[in-house]
């Protein structure tokens, strides 16, 4: 099939690699505008143009899918379907009626369940043990649509975000790639979404990234570890915002207050509202990432003193 590929950051490249090396034809890749990054605010194309530019591929990168101009190219290119994986932005009705198969979304979660824009997340957030990807038909609503193909991944205790999702992007690429094989062949069935078990995974704040240390270890663990790579665990020390690594809940440490910190010699210990956890990397504004306990002892960190 002649394919249209829409994803923006390096989630996407995975299965842009799998498509390439498929018996699909790739014409163009959809993405988000470039965007100013680093100290310069420079404009940096995303991942997936990027990963065009490299391979010789047409870039679109339409402000909005909704755009005349956008949607008269994308009937030009006429291709036979557009697999999705996190492009970034709602697609009208107009644009998803061009393509003969329309747009297959890949998302990184068991469908109905983290509907949204950070599906892993929130998976970890809330302590799930499975998550998964689907693959579904894109329409209006939001990850609504039949789903032609899952499969599933076990979420490791110490798993991030990123370790999490990492492992969906390589293993979902071939799913995605699976389902167009199928959708060419005609052997390709939709399924209605369930009516049960919808959840909602909105996008990640910078306030659901602050630790809240009144909260029990585990609850504190998992937002740390959800929040990793991005946007970042964070909490206040000497009124200043200090980045957090994932952390280790201690079962049998010393009782301590929540947010108070406890520096021994092999490890700095966080108060929570049950028992203690040891820090791993600490970040303090205009700084590398170190070990906790280079931290403190650089900090000369004084008894009674803690985080907010």
């Amino acid at each position: 099939m002649r394919l249209v590929f829409a994803g923006t950051p390096a989630v996407a490249v995975p299965s842009l690699d799998a498509i390439a090396a498929s018996r699909h034809e790739l014409v163009a890749v959809l993405t988000r505008p470039d965007a100013p990054a680093g100290r310069g605010r420079h404009l940096v194309r995303s991942p997936a143009g990027a990963w065009a530019d490299e391979h010789g591929v047409e870039v679109l990168t339409p402000a909005r899918p909704r755009e005349p101009e956008f949607q008269e190219r994308l009937r030009q290119l006429a291709p036979d379907c557009v697999p999705v994986v996190a492009y970034g932005a709602l697609v009208p009705p107009s644009a998803l009626e061009i393509p003969k198969h329309g747009w297959v979304n890949l998302h990184f979660s068991l469908l109905p369940a983290w509907r949204g824009a950070a599906p892993v997340q929130h998976a970890v957030l809330h302590g799930d043990e499975v998550t998964g990807a689907s693959v579904f038909e894109l329409e209006a609503g939001l990850d609504t649509g039949p789903v032609y193909g899952t499969l599933t991944e076990e979420i490791r205790p110490a798993d991030t975000s990123g370790d999490l999702l990492g492992r969906l992007a390589d293993a979902g690429a071939g799913l995605l790639v699976a389902v167009l094989d199928a959708i060419e062949a005609g052997t390709a069935r939709a399924h209605p979404q369930p009516a049960d078990g919808v959840s909602l995974a909105p996008k990640v704040t910078v306030d659901d990234a602050r630790v809240r240390w009144n909260d029990p270890a585990f609850a504190v663990d998992r937002r740390i570890r959800a929040c990793t790579p991005a946007p970042g665990a964070f909490t206040t020390f000497r009124n200043e915002r200090v980045k957090l690594g994932p952390v280790h809940p201690i079962a049998n440490g010393p009782s301590l207050p929540p947010g108070d910190l406890a520096v021994e010699r092999a490890q700095v210990l966080v108060g929570t509202a049950t028992t203690p956890v040891a820090l791993g990397e600490v970040r303090a504004a205009g700084k590398k990432a170190m070990p906790a306990t280079d931290w403190a002892r650089g900090l000369r960190i004084q008894p009674g003193e803690r985080f907010e």
